[in-house]
């Protein structure tokens, strides 16, 4: 068996969205915000770049994102 083990490390986009399967499982739906900061080689400007990455979380893992993660607004 491989595994593919990731370590993404951003900022919430926005609360997850927590549902149930018909089968009563809990699936988490988590947006996560990274970016990238850099300076341009020909201009020397400096250049931002940011992706959103969408993860699904099943099981327990989902009830504990839905319970504990949740936006932060800066003010």
């Amino acid at each position: 068996m491989n595994l593919n083990k990731v370590f993404l490390i951003g900022r919430l986009a926005a609360d997850p969205e927590t549902r149930t399967t018909p089968s009563g499982q809990a699936v988490a739906t988590i947006r996560v915000a990274t970016n990238r900061v850099w300076n341009d080689r020909q201009s020397g400007q400096k250049q931002e770049q940011v992706e959103f990455h969408t993860i699904v979380a099943w099981g327990s893992l989902a009830d504990v994102a839905g319970k504990y993660l949740k936006k932060v607004l800066k003010k």
